[in-house]
């Protein structure tokens, strides 16, 4: 509920007269509190950033030792946290050789196509039709996502994406040869220096690739000489049931951005990871990027706070444990409802398609404005876009939880569909 007051700042993505605000005061894992005395399931975490939920004791004790330090460092600055996060970033990201520090997802995915042009000298870059890669301008520019339109009206070429439910290529399951992404093939020429590619497709649907996908993209790039980008924004540190999501391929990027869970959405963090000769590179050549508070000391405390709790609590581990036990859930949900064209996810990163019942028609936009406020109505949060609605609790939820929340959620969407 908004307040008089809040009507001195700006609601993001949204019309503000439309805007519905979250007034949260406090919460613990996947649940919190706010300040109308209701509690709320966390089926969002938060921004997709919440990865160790809300109220978490060893964040809140990095946080504490960062702020109780009490000192301003800029970004040449070198302090024990700053070592030791990228020490921790290095350790579960191996091939990997240097960590250069921001504070947003869009801004690690900018740093990282810096990088890449200024390695290879070459300018263009290729991304998937449905991608996002955050909301600055250049970041828009490259994303595949609707939201661009008022900046850039013409779409370029993109590749397509490993959407299976609605084969770009007109495929069905039993005939796919992952000529998604063959597709790249297209696309690069002379001037090409990235790919910049989600680990898995996130916020424009949680498209997720056969196996041997991302295989064949770095099978690509090496042939043409073109750098790989893995944007784990979303789909890293655990979300997918790995530490990265394409690690379930078994590949090595030249390039991993990162954020969100980076520090577990406890402090505005982001980060570019490079491969030893992207970082050799910059040994004798300028490195042109950087922000005033870059590597700021309560972001790389919270990055280690992060890290070592995702070690300590297993909490990777336990995204993929309780991610492979809600498949059959998720199944079951698409068996027994019509309105459910298909549910797709891995780990803990699941969307549900909503279809008109009896067809593979997009279910129309009053029904899914139905399906919302009846989410809102039983205090869950989660994202809802276009047909799709979206189950991305935090990761360190226990199995009984996940399982209560998404049969919440399927509840509310069956209300929302009937009214």
């Amino acid at each position: 509920m908004k307040k008089a007051s809040d009507e001195q700042f700006f609601f993001t993505w949204t019309a503000q007269r439309a805007a519905q605000s979250l007034e949260i005061v406090s919460g613990q894992g996947a649940r919190f509190q706010t300040a109308d005395g209701t509690t709320w399931w966390d089926l969002g975490s938060t921004t997709w950033n919440a990865t160790l939920g809300h109220g978490h004791a060893g964040m809140k004790a990095a946080l504490e030792r960062a702020a109780g330090l009490g000192f301003v460092a800029g970004p040449t600055a070198v302090f024990p946290d700053k070592r030791r996060a990228a020490e921790l970033l290095l350790e579960v990201a191996p091939g990997m050789a240097k960590v250069f520090f921001c504070l947003s997802g869009a801004e690690a995915n900018e740093n990282a196509i810096k990088m890449a042009r200024l390695v290879t000298g070459r300018k263009k870059v290729v991304t998937r039709a449905h991608s996002y890669h955050g909301a600055t301008f250049a970041m828009l520019e490259l994303s595949g996502d609707p939201r661009r339109t008022p900046f850039f009206p013409v779409e370029p070429d993109r590749m397509v994406d490993p959407y299976c439910f609605r084969c770009p290529m007109g495929k069905e399951r039993a005939t796919c040869a992952i000529e998604c992404a063959d597709d790249l093939e297209r696309l690069v020429d002379g001037d090409t220096a990235a790919l910049l590619v989600e680990g898995v497709t996130g916020a424009n649907g949680v498209f997720v690739w056969k196996p041997g996908y991302w295989k064949r993209l770095r099978q690509i790039c090496d042939r043409h000489g073109v750098l790989l980008i893995a944007d784990e924004v979303l789909s890293g540190f655990g979300r997918t049931g790995k530490w990265f999501a394409f690690d379930h391929d078994g590949v090595q990027p030249d390039l991993i951005t990162c954020a969100k869970g980076l520090t577990a959405g406890y402090a505005p963090g982001g980060a570019t990871l490079v491969s030893r000769r992207i970082a050799e590179h910059f040994d004798d050549h300028v490195l042109s990027a950087g922000l005033t508070t870059y590597g700021h000391p309560i972001v790389c405390s919270a990055i280690v706070g992060a890290l070592e709790a995702y070690h300590q609590e297993k909490v990777v581990e336990n995204a993929a444990r309780v991610g492979e036990a809600l498949s059959p859930l998720f199944g079951a949900a698409v068996a027994e409802r019509a309105h459910v064209g298909e549910a797709r996810g891995i780990g803990l990163l699941w969307a549900l398609e909503l279809v008109v019942p009896g067809t593979r028609d997009p279910l129309g936009a009053e029904a899914m404005a139905r399906v919302a406020a009846a989410i809102r109505t039983r205090r869950i949060h989660t994202f809802k876009r276009d047909n799709l609605v979206y189950y991305a609790p935090p990761l360190n939820i226990t199995l009984a939880d996940a399982q209560a929340a998404l049969g919440e959620l399927l509840a509310a969407i069956d209300e929302g569909v009937a009214r």
